[in-house]
């Protein structure tokens, strides 16, 4: 057996009392032979020595010191760049159950495929054993983790990523010594991460939803790689939230704080690269602030939302930091985004400039010296920085970071928000009638996907509550557990879906986004008060052009009749598409969707 040696010397080795954990811990050191084991504490010592060995060894590489002091650039595999939805899978013992919108591998099939490759694949290296924390430690809706990766980078990200370290495996002793004496039975998730040869033809990503576990290999890209993150935070999760009666979900959380100084908080679904951190940190118009808007920002990428004893939807963010997309961040786009990673930043697959500073299309109008291959500079390689280019950092830095983001009770949901990236057809908002319709109009979101993962980029798909790489079991079942949530003594959100994402003929968008999209918020909290206006319509309530506040905004009236247009025969062709998508997931879509 491995020895057990501490990341640097101040640091002392460990283990666990809890004897679940433990023999899980050895039984992979058995399996993956590491040179040596370190148990991560989450301390500042144990993260600096992490990047320190990292640059030593050209993992990490430092950014200039005097504009971004504690910055560091990663470089990716060429080959490892996003999620790998075709090598996902989530595998239960019944194939329904994973459902057609999932890869899916009998377990025994699975494990026997992946163990495989985790045989002897740790040699010569360092095998980190990561306790977590997926919420605030001391929040009932929290859930814990355990990931063991091969990877210092991973290691380092999840730090920033989650609640990560001592606090974490103390509550996963407690937990699992309360359930089952001496911790018999796992009361956490286990993730099994390795590198490996980051060989796409050895990649996979595997969930074990009734086993609580998840297995990768062969990818340290963050989706792929950082385990508490969509791994356990979405697929898992998912799964874990339809057996205990909460919801799990590809969504932001934002407050609005109104002039009277009340806030609404709102959860917002948008696939990935969409705009969820830009919206999740917006800034006001300046007429907004200066009558004393105000914006929060919770969590810009996941929701776990429980229902409370006061029948509204309570929602807590499990994530600590942002995982977030560095191209067309920007002063214009994000100027809180920018701020945040202006510090204590890990960058991966950006470009830089001539004198060390990271830099992506759309963030200004500089000429990079190297891009993210670190390569000189090329146009006729392609872009300068990766279109997934990612930038990892702690919430608590953003300026717009909200007091409520550590809650233990999490914060009330007014209004849950669904959208995606159209150049047609849909209405910059419209409001559902009620849940039921709220849920299908969820259940058939569609965006033009994004470079957030591998394939075509631009081509509309169906994406249910932007979870579609993302639900741990079958849709059917999926939607069936959002209506569950209609019961008597719920105070559930209004539902609204919008589209920042439209165009006119000429292939401008109509609506110029950022802080304007305040403009629908506010609507959107007039509707939830009752103060707002709207038009019936055939898809929902769609605002009059009066509804909204356009003062100082730059748009045309031509642009703001064509952003709330209802196509009838588009719409037309839409539910048949819809309908069409139905049929693909077989007899388990609940039969009010297809009424509505």
């Amino acid at each position: 057996m491995n020895a057990v040696t501490p990341l640097h010397q101040d640091a002392p080795a460990t283990g666990t009392r809890l004897r679940a954990l433990q023999d899980w811990v050895d039984e992979v050191a058995a399996l993956t032979r590491p040179d040596a084991i370190h148990w991560c504490d989450g301390s500042q010592s144990e993260y600096a020595a992490l990047l320190a060995g990292m640059q030593a060894d050209g993992t990490l590489l430092p950014l200039n010191p005097s504009t971004h002091p504690g910055c560091w650039l990663h470089r990716s595999d060429p080959d490892d760049v996003a999620r790998v939805e075709h090598l996902t899978f989530v595998c239960t013992r019944e194939r329904d159950d994973a459902g057609p919108n999932n890869h899916w591998l009998a377990p025994a099939e699975a494990h026997a495929k992946i163990d495989a490759l985790f045989e002897g694949c740790m040699r010569g290296r360092t095998m980190y054993v990561v306790p977590y924390c997926m919420g605030p430690v001391d929040s009932p809706f929290a859930r814990c983790g355990v990931e063991i990766t091969d990877s210092p980078y991973v290691a380092a990200n999840m730090r920033i990523m989650t609640r990560m370290g001592a606090a974490a495996l103390a509550r996963i002793e407690r937990e699992g010594l309360q359930a089952g004496g001496a911790g018999a039975d796992p009361t956490f998730v286990k993730g099994l991460h390795s590198l490996g040869e980051l060989d796409p033809g050895r990649r996979f990503i595997m969930h074990f939803p009734e086993e609580l576990s998840i297995k990768s290999y062969g990818s340290g890209y963050g989706g792929n790689a950082l385990l508490g993150k969509k791994c356990h935070a979405l697929r898992i999760a998912s799964w874990q939230a339809r057996q205990e009666g909460w919801l799990a979900e590809h969504m932001l959380i934002v407050g609005v704080e109104n002039p009277r100084g009340e806030t609404h908080y709102i959860a917002a679904a948008f696939p990935s690269a969409c705009g969820k951190t830009n919206l999740a940190m917006l800034i006001p118009p300046e007429g907004y602030r200066e009558a004393g808007w105000k914006v929060w920002t919770v969590g810009d990428d996941i929701a776990w939302m429980h229902p409370g004893e006061d029948g509204r939807l309570w929602a807590i963010n499990p994530e600590a930091g942002f995982f977030g997309v560095a191209p067309g961040t920007s002063a214009k786009s994000n100027p809180n985004a920018l701020a945040t990673i202006a510090r204590d930043t890990i960058f991966t697959n950006v470009a830089v400039t001539d004198d060390n500073q990271p830099w992506w299309e759309g963030l200004d109008d500089r000429v990079p010296a190297l891009d993210w291959r670190g390569r000189r500079y090329d146009p006729a390689n392609g872009p300068a920085a990766h279109p997934n280019a990612r930038f990892t950092v702690s919430a608590k830095q953003c300026p717009s970071y909200s007091p409520r983001a550590e809650d233990p009770r999490g914060v009330p949901i007014s209004a849950i928000v669904f959208g995606g990236r159209r150049a047609t057809l849909v209405p910059l908002v419209f409001e559902a009638r009620d849940w039921t319709h709220g849920v299908l109009v969820g259940a058939a979101m569609a965006s033009e996907t994004t470079a957030a993962a591998a394939g075509q980029v631009g081509v509309v798909r169906r994406d249910p509550m932007a979870m579609k790489p993302f639900c741990g079991y079958h849709f059917g079942d999926y939607f069936a557990h959002w209506l569950s949530f209609d019961r008597s003594g719920a105070r559930l959100p209004r539902v609204f879906h919008v589209n920042w994402f439209r165009k006119d003929a000429d292939g401008k968008f109509l609506w110029p986004g950022f802080g304007e999209n305040l403009r629908v918020l506010e609507w959107i909290i007039g509707r939830v008060e009752g103060r707002a206006g709207a038009i019936e319509t055939p898809i929902g309530r769609v605002p009059n052009v009066r509804d909204l506040d356009f003062s100082g905004a730059c748009v045309s009236a031509a642009a703001m009749e064509a952003l709330f247009a209802v196509d009838s025969d588009g719409w037309q062709r839409e539910y048949e598409e819809i309908g069409g998508f139905f049929d693909s997931l077989g007899d388990r879509v609940p039969p009010e969707l297809r009424m509505r």
